[in-house]
């Protein structure tokens, strides 16, 4: 069945049509019907608009080397956000849930962090690194008052720094101050353009390195020191599904050259060509 009747949907009245009754509808639909239905409106705007971007992740490895991160970590010059880009880098929050910690978030007790996972919407928990935790106290104490005053935001807000109402630092601004400290390092590296479905928006510079980077960085890492456990991987970054997880681990270049090493060395090739040349 057409909702728009047989000449098919695209003008601004029917448009306007469908619009005016998901409005009515939707406030009284179940949760599950809410889920349902959002599923259907991604799947057809990815097999729509499937092309219009440049894919997130491929053979391009966008998280940090563990050179490049501790270059990275060299010169930032702020407690504030070298705090924030460690719970990154290390936990694999993404930026809007590292901003948002709050002490009311944290289980001093048990040295455990309660996040609110932005994707899945579900409450986990992560242990918190011994000297990450002493770091988090460290500037809690410092700055107690500000924090207080923020409604408990860890990472509260400076004055004038935002006009947003939230008292913690705006996600905009961290990403801001993220590409200042990576253009100071000499890390600053645009891979491609932005291809817009839409005229209106304005051409944007992919940069391989962004705030998520770090939360790439720490899920590559974990599996490592996990032996590629994608089971426990996948816990770790709070995944509904291991095959996204899949997508961070696939990408490590580090295993991937390494492998192609191990597979086309140098030694082969020389044996190789010895066998060849006792051919008749």
């Amino acid at each position: 069945m057409n909702p728009c009747g047989g000449s098919g949907c695209g003008t601004k009245s029917q448009t306007a049509h469908i619009k005016a009754e998901l409005a009515q509808v939707l406030p009284y639909l179940p949760k599950h019907d809410l889920v349902d239905i959002r599923k259907i409106v991604m799947q057809q705007f990815r097999k729509r608009f499937k092309w219009s971007r440049i894919p997130k992740y491929g053979s391009l490895n966008k998280g940090f080397t563990e050179q490049e991160l501790v270059k990275f970590f060299k010169v930032i010059d702020n407690e504030k956000f070298r705090l924030l880009f460690s719970y990154q880098s290390q936990l694999g929050l993404r930026i809007g849930e590292a901003v948002r910690i709050n002490v009311k978030d944290i289980k001093f007790e048990s040295r455990e962090l309660v996040v609110k996972t932005e994707k899945a919407l579900t409450l986990d928990t992560l242990l918190i690194p011994a000297p990450l935790f002493q770091a988090t106290l460290a500037f809690i104490e410092a700055h107690s008052e500000a924090i207080e005053k923020a409604q408990g935001c860890v990472f509260f807000k400076e004055e004038g720094k935002s006009r947003l109402d939230e008292p913690h630092v705006a996600e905009n601004y961290v990403r801001n101050r993220f590409r200042y400290y990576v253009e100071k390092v000499g890390l600053l590296e645009v891979y491609d353009q932005s291809d817009e479905s839409r005229p209106e928006r304005a051409v944007r510079n992919l940069h391989r390195l962004t705030t998520h980077s770090l939360r790439h960085y720490a899920i590559t890492h974990f599996s490592e020191q996990t032996n590629g456990n994608v089971f426990l991987t996948s816990k770790f970054a709070r995944h509904s599904k291991p095959a996204t997880t899949m997508t961070y681990i696939a990408t490590n270049k580090k295993d991937l050259y390494a492998n192609i090493d191990g597979a086309f060395s140098i030694g082969q090739a020389v044996s190789l060509k010895a066998k060849l040349s006792k051919m008749p």
